[in-house]
């Protein structure tokens, strides 16, 4: 029985039946709905429905279907079945729900994130007639007169039709009237968003196929000689490309469509109007066209050794050991025995280098998956990844939450970064950490994690054989690891305060760099020209009017920018409190260095890569070939240029501010800046073992910079690991961060108090706050700090869990903090 044969029967005295149904929507627990007797036979786990929840419409995903019928209320029928056959696996919903009870939100939100926007169908307001209407109109004005004679001859009118009617776009408040009258009543109508992409191809007719008849037709042409040249290219491009495309033809021909429709009237050719794809199709190919090294072929071996006891396996090895190569070799096989392979990065965005690489082995059993794909794109690859047409896929965190089929591989590269933490909105994952779990859904599917800078949680995992541990110390072909300098800056002439960009030595070693024809990368993790300025005579600092952090000058737009909520302020050149006009600007962006780059070496090409300089979806693919082709001689920029770029002739790599990565606020600063230096230290002598990096610090005796200058990630975590005991931090310790927001401070603030008050109860609970931090406003909403401290036990930490989630819908009933935002972020970076 098909979907449109369905006939709604609600009277049958039949045994009725239930559903628990996922929407899209922040909710405390999932609803129950009745499903009526003539969509039972239809009615699955994991099917879209259409369900009514306070008079709108959403699409909704079926959990679970029972009979029992739930006690204190009347659930509301189903409206409508959206599917024939799910959407979604029986091992996503139990993912989903995993993740809902791990990190503190709905599984309304974890489906938000992951169905498409197209599979959630959008909701169009109608106005329906009220029936018990006394059809008085002796109070309308025109607009409501028109507006309502027009819904009692139809009965029902969408707001495009009453924005048609009055001849106006903002119709609210016509519509608001009537409702208020008693006219009509609001209801919402379900449409689908999502249309196949159609083309039109030309075919030949078929009394044409047999080479005789054709040949007949071309040596008795009578007709317009055009037509007999649109019909010659038509045949050529069959012949080279095999189908057809109506525009394709006529642009490779130069012909008209008027020519094209002669031919199609003479039954010579015909067209057809087909569904296609909208993603990129490359032909299916394996071809694995390299040898591993010994070391590779080593690691490899024990990998899988790893693999036959353990489902987690930790790959650690040095920057431009071969990793990939592992990685390539470990999805053929998954590829071989028909199951699916999923190869997580960081930021797809910045990795199109690994993109061309895997493309180049496995041609089109590989899909992409990014953000950067439209609603339609989106649609398409989610089914072909559900049929298993899709067999192994290249994507960042979102990838994970794709409906697999038989996933047999789970790739996590560059398991350390922490663009796999989803922050805003829910739910906030960590795509590593939730990779293992979903592994676990498939039966004998494994986790390999690689990284040549580990996590020290990860680490820790390993040394205490929770997770397996293969390590490749060794360059490819045995090349050097870079040699790191420290350059101590503190002593060197500053003019007017402004801080120091190259340093002497610098500049030496990049003319060094540029005369052997090599090429160089300089690395500062802020954009901008200048992260904040001065008043030399009061000492204000111009901030953001929404936000409490100062603002960035961007020198190409000539504006001050809020990094925070994106605002734009004209350049300040008085001071607002004491009118003086003298004004300093303080450390420096990525803009500030390009600029200063280019004045010392004029005749050099130089280049930025950050988020500013970087806007089209392809541009940052064309930046990395314009540097592959040594096009480039100088690239400066973000973190962007730590992520999986590999360049054969780049010697230099540039510092230029390792005190910011030092210096901060967090218990994880020197992981990460020990994680972001070794990294990009990496992108030098990758090819011939002779890259130096320069490091320009003003405490050249700090550990961490030891660390680096030896590549000692053993000794950086051994350094590490005994501060976190002695603090109790992770890996001995799970955290809960919970953040308030209000527009009103003492409003967060005093929810904080109380919350924090509440779970002081829990003796297993350290509750650290509640504090502002560092950023204490943002888009005019102050913010405080929970930080909860649990012990590392499966059934306590569940039990602290569904404390606060009680906690906070505690707080929230009272009506003074019901306005305010409260965020739990489990496991936090």
């Amino acid at each position: 029985m098909s979907i449109s044969e369905i006939n709604l029967d609600f009277t049958k005295e039949e045994k009725p039946l239930y559903a628990e149904i996922i929407v899209p929507l922040f909710l405390p627990q999932n609803y129950t709905w009745q499903v009526p007797h003539d969509f039972q036979p239809v009615v699955s786990t994991g099917i879209r429905v259409e369900v009514a929840l306070r008079n709108k419409k959403y699409t909704g995903i079926v959990k679970r279907i029972f009979h029992d019928k739930p006690e204190g209320f009347n659930p509301k029928p189903i409206l409508n079945v959206l599917d024939d056959e799910p959407l979604v696996y029986e091992k996503q919903l139990q993912f989903w729900r995993w993740m809902a009870q791990y990190y503190l939100c709905t599984e309304g939100d974890i489906m938000q994130a992951a169905i498409p926007s197209n599979f959630k169908l959008s909701s169009e307001s109608v106005l329906i007639w009220n029936e018990a209407f006394d059809d008085s109109y002796k109070d309308f004005d025109d607009e409501e007169f028109l507006v309502a004679e027009a819904l009692q001859l139809k009965n029902e009118l969408r707001l495009s039709e009453v924005q048609q009617i009055l001849d106006a776009t903002h119709v609210y408040p016509v519509i608001k009237r009537l409702i208020e009258k008693q006219v009509c009543f609001i209801w919402e109508e379900l449409k689908q968003k999502y249309k196949e992409k159609k083309e039109v191809f030309i075919t030949l007719h078929p009394k044409f196929h047999q080479e005789k008849e054709l040949e007949s037709l071309l040596n008795e042409w009578s007709g317009a000689p055009k037509q007999m040249e649109l019909l010659l290219a038509f045949l050529h491009v069959q012949k080279t490309e095999g189908e057809v495309k109506q525009p394709e033809l006529l642009k490779k021909s130069g012909a008209t469509n008027a020519q094209l429709k002669a031919l199609i009237t003479k039954n010579i050719l015909l067209a057809e109007k087909r569904s296609v794809t909208r993603l990129q199709v490359l032909p299916r190919q394996l071809k694995i066209d390299f040898e591993l090294s010994d070391a590779q072929q080593k690691s490899l071996d024990k990998v899988k050794e790893v693999f036959k006891d353990q489902n987690v396996c930790l790959l650690h090895g040095v920057t431009a050991s071969g990793k990939t190569q592992l990685y390539i070799k470990l999805i053929e096989e998954q590829l071989l025995q028909g199951k699916q392979a999923l190869f997580m990065l960081p930021e797809i965005a910045l990795t199109a280098q690994v993109i061309r690489r895997i493309q180049h082995h496995f041609g089109g059993y590989i899909a992409v998956y990014h953000s950067k794909f439209n609603p339609n794109e989106r649609v398409e690859l989610w089914n072909k990844v559900k049929s298993g047409e899709i067999k192994i896929v290249l994507g960042a965190r979102s990838s994970l939450l794709l409906p697999f089929q038989d996933l047999g591989l789970i790739i996590v590269d560059e398991e350390h970064d922490a663009s796999y933490k989803q922050q805003e909105p829910a739910p906030r994952y960590n795509a590593r950490d939730t990779a293992i779990f979903y592994a676990s859904l498939f039966d004998g599917a494994r986790v390999l994690l690689g990284s040549a800078t580990p996590s020290i949680e990860t680490y820790f995992n390993c040394k205490n054989n929770k997770y397996g541990l293969v390590e490749l110390m060794e360059r490819y072909e045995n090349v050097a690891m870079p040699e790191i300098l420290l350059e101590d800056i503190t002593y060197l002439p500053k003019e007017n305060g402004a801080p120091v960009l190259l340093s002497p030595a610098m500049q030496t070693m990049m003319q060094q760099a540029l005369d052997a024809k090599k090429q160089i990368i300089l690395f500062q993790n802020r954009r901008g020209y200048s992260p904040y300025q001065i008043c030399n005579t009061c000492g204000w600092i111009p901030q953001c009017k929404n936000c409490a952090v100062s603002l960035t000058y961007h020198k190409g737009k000539n504006k001050l920018s809020c990094h925070y909520c994106g605002t734009d302020y004209p350049v300040v050149n008085t001071c607002i409190a004491c009118g003086s006009h003298d004004f300093t600007r303080k450390k420096f962006g990525t803009e500030q260095i390009e600029e200063a780059v280019s004045e010392i070496f004029l005749t050099s090409n130089v280049a930025r890569m950050d988020y500013d300089s970087l806007r089209g979806k392809y541009s940052h693919d064309a930046l990395i070939k314009i540097f592959e082709q040594q096009k480039i001689d100088i690239l400066i920029g973000t973190q962007m240029v730590v992520k999986g770029l590999d360049f054969e002739h780049v010697s230099l790599v540039g510092i230029l501010d390792a005190d910011g990565m030092l210096n901060f606020p967090d218990f994880r600063v020197n992981e990460r800046a020990f994680q972001l230096m070794e990294q990009v230290s990496g992108r030098a002598g990758r090819k011939d073992g002779k890259g130096k990096v320069l490091v320009q610090v003003s405490n050249p005796n700090h550990p961490v910079l030891q660390f680096v200058k030896k590549h000692d990630y053993k000794a950086l975590y051994d350094y590490e690991i005994e501060s976190r005991r002695q603090f109790a931090y992770p890996p001995f310790s799970r955290l809960i961060k919970v953040t308030f927001k209000h527009k009103e401070q003492h409003i967060a603030e005093e929810a904080a108090t109380i919350m924090g008050r509440a779970l002081e109860k829990n003796k297993q609970m350290e509750i650290v706050g509640p504090a502002e931090p560092l950023v204490n406003r943002v888009r005019n909403q102050y913010l405080f700090e929970l930080l909860i401290k649990m012990p590392k036990d499966a059934k306590m930490m569940t039990h602290c869990r569904r404390q606060i989630m009680q906690q906070i819908v505690i707080l929230q009933s009272n009506k003074r903090y019901a306005r305010v935002t409260i965020l739990p972020d489990v496991d936090p970076l």
